[in-house]
């Protein structure tokens, strides 16, 4: 297995998956584990770790590619919504160190929980924080 990486076994076809779309840069096949029905990946076929050491030029392309897949599955399933989510580190839920997208598709109003957890914001400590953070 190349790089130790399951998703570059994957992309090289030597672990079978559920194609939605294949290019010469991307391959988008569905979760193994949905969180809802047509939930899909999408990766590159060059292995980057995550967002911040993909190239990004490479990033735009596969961007790209998720909005395609993206009203395909959205046309297809046919959905109401979808979330597009992409986890940076183990921190934030990477589980699999290969810089991959969800499309997760949503069904009716509430579509089912994807939860993060608000917390009121103190406009003084948000005014530093984003003083301490400004480009």
């Amino acid at each position: 297995m190349k790089n130790d990486c399951i998703f570059c076994a994957i992309a090289e076809g030597e672990i079978p998956s559920f194609k939605v779309y294949e290019d010469d840069l991307v391959l988008a096949y569905l979760d193994i584990n949905p969180f809802s029905e047509g939930h899909t990946l999408v990766i590159p076929k060059e292995h980057y770790t995550g967002l911040l050491d993909t190239p990004s030029d490479i990033l735009k392309e596969i961007v790209v590619r998720v909005q395609k897949v993206a009203a395909h599955l959205k046309e297809a399933l046919p959905c109401d919504g979808f979330n597009v989510l992409q986890n940076n580190g183990a921190a934030a839920g990477q589980t699999v160190p290969h810089v991959h997208f969800h499309i997760v598709p949503r069904y009716g109003a509430g579509g089912g929980e994807i939860a993060f957890a608000n917390h009121e914001g103190k406009m003084d400590a948000l005014a530093a924080l984003a003083a301490r953070l400004r480009m």
